[in-house]
């Protein structure tokens, strides 16, 4: 059984510089092997949906420290072996960031309707991909289709239509609400054990 990971990587780093700062950043390998192990699931192939943030000719103390990171965390996303890293792009007029949503969804629609994946895990707190999914199991209704999300990046929305996975951190826990939590599949996690140094 082929279980592939789709991850909105811009939501994922968004999620962890939250949670860690500027100064350290999420150790996507080890962060991976941890889920795997609580899930008990090893994933085939790894999809991985980002862009970079644009340099600005003058840039704050605080920008300079947020593209550092942003760099460290998504080079430790390309070091996994099994990763398959798109990156999108920033647009120059809007700001907003293009392509990055649209390729995760045409990814997770198409390879499943392949015949690619048995199953799929998508990690995001958007819940703009719900169509994406709801159009594949109207057409492949066998895939079995799971939610991961950070504790500070739920997609409430798919709580309700998909089977979940919620992260959290035993030294750092972020999810409160007792309703979510016995809801759902909670795992927990170290954030010391997954951080490392910028």
């Amino acid at each position: 059984m082929k279980t592939y990971l789709f991850i909105d990587g811009t939501n994922l780093y968004a999620s962890q510089y939250e949670l860690f700062g500027p100064q350290r950043y999420l150790n996507f390998s080890k962060f991976i092997e941890e889920i795997e192990e609580k899930i008990k699931v090893k994933f085939n192939k790894i999809y991985f949906y980002a862009f970079y943030t644009p340099k600005k000719k003058k840039t704050t103390k605080k920008e300079k420290l947020y593209i550092v990171n942003e760099f460290q965390f998504y080079k430790s996303v390309k070091n996994s072996k099994r990763v398959k890293f798109f990156k999108g792009y920033r647009s120059k007029t809007s700001g907003k960031e293009k392509e990055v949503d649209v390729k995760l969804s045409v990814d997770l629609v198409g390879l499943g309707l392949l015949g690619k994946y048995d199953s799929a895990y998508l990690m995001t707190g958007d819940a703009d991909f719900l169509q994406a999914i709801f159009f594949l199991k109207r057409y492949k209704p066998k895939i079995q289709i799971k939610l991961l999300c950070v504790g500070n990046k739920i997609m409430y929305k798919g709580l309700y239509a998909l089977s979940s996975v919620l992260i959290d951190f035993e030294d750092k826990p972020i999810i409160k609400d007792r309703r979510i939590i016995n809801r759902n599949k909670v795992i927990f996690l170290r954030c010391r054990d997954l951080r490392e140094n910028v």
